[in-house]
């Protein structure tokens, strides 16, 4: 089993072990690392006329609390990062080269499922952030949290799993909720 920076989302073994957990009806992936350009390009969707923004992802749950992610039907998946922290946290800001300990949910832009989560795990994703570990949208996207903050991350498909895989269908866009349990220079 490779860690988020091979995949999102511990996809395959994710998978069959629900690797960063998942719900009942859900599918498992991890969070993963560098994406490899993919020459399949996806059938093209109906444009909605708009991208989404941060605002349109509606989500609940306060850090450490299993969070739910309802994405919107009446825009487009960013083409661009969007993170949004939903709540701030405290102490040092997490910078390239630290270990980080996260929870995390996963869903899916194009069906809307939750494809894995640490939380029902009982287990953070650690991480050395930086370091081609995860997906280059969770390095990027995860840069200048604190520790207990929770952060949304909406990931394009060149950011994330370009070619699919692992659960993931291709030019995939992801949408997670993460909380930072551990940052290094906090107490506790």
């Amino acid at each position: 089993m490779q860690k988020i920076g091979k995949f999102v989302v511990v996809a395959a073994a994710a998978l069959s072990l629900a690797a960063c957990g998942q719900d009942a009806k859900t599918e498992t992936a991890a969070p993963a690392g560098p994406a490899v350009p993919s020459s399949n390009a996806a059938p093209a969707t109906q444009s909605k006329g708009r991208e989404c923004a941060a605002e349109d992802i509606k989500t609940t749950g306060k850090f450490g609390e299993k969070p739910e992610i309802t994405v919107p039907d009446d825009c487009d998946p960013p083409k661009k990062l969007i993170t949004k922290d939903l709540s701030e946290g405290t102490g040092p800001a997490a910078a390239a080269g630290q270990k980080l300990k996260m929870n995390y949910l996963l869903v899916t832009w194009s069906d809307k499922k939750v494809l894995d989560n640490s939380y029902d795990r009982g287990e953070t994703f650690d991480l050395n952030l930086g370091a081609g570990e995860v997906i280059p949208g969770w390095d990027q996207g995860l840069t200048g949290i604190k520790q207990g903050g929770r952060r949304l991350l909406i990931i394009p498909p060149d950011l994330a799993y370009r070619e699919g895989g692992r659960g993931i269908k291709p030019n995939e866009t992801l949408v997670f909720v993460t909380d930072a349990v551990s940052v290094p220079g906090n107490q506790g």
